[in-house]
């Protein structure tokens, strides 16, 4: 498949955004349980929901750059008894609201509390809309990722491990997210937040590695056999009726060498995974405010040529016949 970037961008950011309200919300509730230091309402779980609404926003906006009549964009929703995409575009603002109503709820401090669970857990308004939220954050996982884990011919895509590796990726990204910002806030979570990282970045690197073992041994139903109809073994294609290229053969092929695809799944690899992991190990051991954030940086970096090469090893059932073309 041909990869649209402004796809990629909007499936990694609002992942990222997903990602660091869910660490938002972890936090909240460990401090509400006096397991780690309460912080500021307004500095610390406002201001993370703004960059959360910030990077969902970003997402939102990149994906009109994506279709071909943008004015038409709100006819999408229509379809949501059997569309994902559908689905993922009531989920996304519905997200966004709910993202907007708690950082709104701690900037101007309604966290009275309405009852109180147990001995300890007092239960305020912003930790309703954080359970919420944070189930809303789940759905639109899913959503986003089912649009391409539920078509069936791509075999690539129609796999359980594409909904773990978009949501496992995301929250890895968010809450490594959150390690930056409490690093450059100076307070006293990265490490909270980057054990947290850790665990989802070696979850999400073996669910990633078992996606492209799967993909590079995948035994294709389609083939020139299955597609004409014939059981010869040796089926030759002669000519295709025309000269140049389309609309098939410039969405669905990406034109790149195989020493390309290996040099960018290396990188993404190291990128997302390896390079993080080293960078939060080397903060820790040196109490280094900077590293957090560049961990942040590279991983992103990565996480767009992760999605890149999503999209490219995709193989679709009509380059059977364009094929030559490519």
């Amino acid at each position: 498949m041909h990869p649209a970037f402004s796809v990629i961008f909007l499936t990694t950011l609002i992942g990222a955004g997903q990602g660091l309200f869910l660490a938002l919300f972890t936090g909240q509730f460990y401090s509400m349980a006096n397991l780690i230091p309460a912080q500021d309402s307004i500095s610390f779980y406002a201001l993370g929901s703004l960059i959360v609404l910030v990077l969902l926003g970003l997402g939102l906006f990149a994906s009109f750059f994506h279709l071909g009549r943008p004015e038409r964009a709100w006819r999408s929703v229509t379809q949501w008894r059997t569309s994902w995409l559908s689905r993922e575009v009531i989920a996304l603002p519905a997200f966004m609201l709910l993202v907007f109503i708690y950082g709104i709820s701690h900037y101007f401090g309604w966290n009275e509390t309405l009852f109180v669970v147990g001995q300890n857990f007092e239960i305020d308004p912003t930790i309703i809309i954080g359970v919420i939220a944070s189930m809303m954050a789940f759905v639109l996982f899913v959503c986003t990722a089912m649009i391409y884990g539920c078509v069936k011919f791509i075999e690539e895509w129609h796999h359980w491990l594409t909904v773990a590796n978009f949501t496992l990726l995301g929250i890895a990204s968010g809450f490594l997210l959150a390690a930056a910002f409490s690093a450059y806030q100076g307070i006293e979570l990265v490490t909270f937040y980057g054990t947290w990282a850790v665990i989802f970045m070696l979850l999400a690197l073996v669910t990633r590695l078992a996606s492209l073992y799967r993909n590079a041994t995948l035994k294709h139903k389609s083939t020139p056999q299955t597609a004409i109809g014939v059981r010869h073994t040796t089926v030759i294609q002669k000519a295709q009726g025309f000269m140049g290229g389309s609309f098939n053969t410039r969405e669905f092929f990406h034109g790149k060498r195989p020493s390309t695809l290996k040099f960018v799944k290396i990188a993404f690899l190291l990128l997302v995974f390896i390079l993080p992991l080293v960078l939060l190990a080397i903060a820790w051991s040196i109490n280094s405010p900077v590293l957090p954030i560049a961990a942040f940086v590279l991983q992103y970096l990565g996480l767009m040529m992760e999605r890149w090469y999503f999209f490219v090893e995709a193989k679709h059932p009509q380059n059977l016949y364009y094929q030559s073309m490519a």
